[in-house]
C-alpha cells in the first residue's frame, strides 16, 4: 500500500471513529461505483427520525489550497450523488429514509488528524 492509500485509510478511521463517537453508525465504507466512490454510509439516529448520511472525507497536510471541504467541488458533489443513487438501489431498507452529505475535513498528521465535520454540507438538489 502506498503512503498516500494508507494516509487515507487512517483518515478514514479516525473520521469513522469521531462520527461513532459522536452517535452515527456505521453501515459501509469505500462503497464503489462507476463514476465514483462512497467513503463513509452511517446512520444518523439521534432525532427523531434515522437519517442515511453520505460521508465525504477529504485530508489536506496543509491548507495551503484551501481546505479539504474546498475541494468539493460540483463535480464532485454530482459524482457523489450518483454514487449515493446507486448505493439506495441496491439498499432497499433505506430507499425511503431521509438522506444527508456530509463532509469531514481533516488536517495535518494522517494518524493524528485535526477533523472538523460539516454536518449538510451540500444537497443533492445544489
Amino acid at each position: 500500500m502506498n503512503d498516500r492509500r494508507r494516509d487515507g485509510a487512517a483518515v478514514e478511521r479516525a473520521a469513522a471513529a469521531h462520527l461513532q463517537a459522536a452517535g452515527l453508525r456505521p453501515f459501509a465504507a469505500n462503497v464503489g461505483f462507476r463514476g465514483g466512490e462512497l467513503d463513509l454510509v452511517m446512520l444518523d439516529a439521534r432525532g427523531t427520525a434515522r437519517v442515511v448520511v453520505f460521508v465525504e472525507v477529504r485530508h489536506r497536510s496543509s491548507a495551503r489550497f484551501g481546505g479539504g471541504a474546498a475541494s468539493v467541488d460540483a463535480g464532485k458533489r454530482r459524482k457523489l450523488v450518483l454514487a449515493a443513487q446507486q448505493f439506495l438501489m441496491r439498499q432497499p431498507s433505506l430507499r425511503e429514509l431521509p438522506c444527508r452529505f456530509d463532509v469531514v475535513e481533516a488536517s495535518g498528521d494522517a494518524d493524528a488528524p485535526v477533523l472538523r465535520w460539516i454536518e449538510d454540507a451540500f444537497r443533492a438538489d445544489d
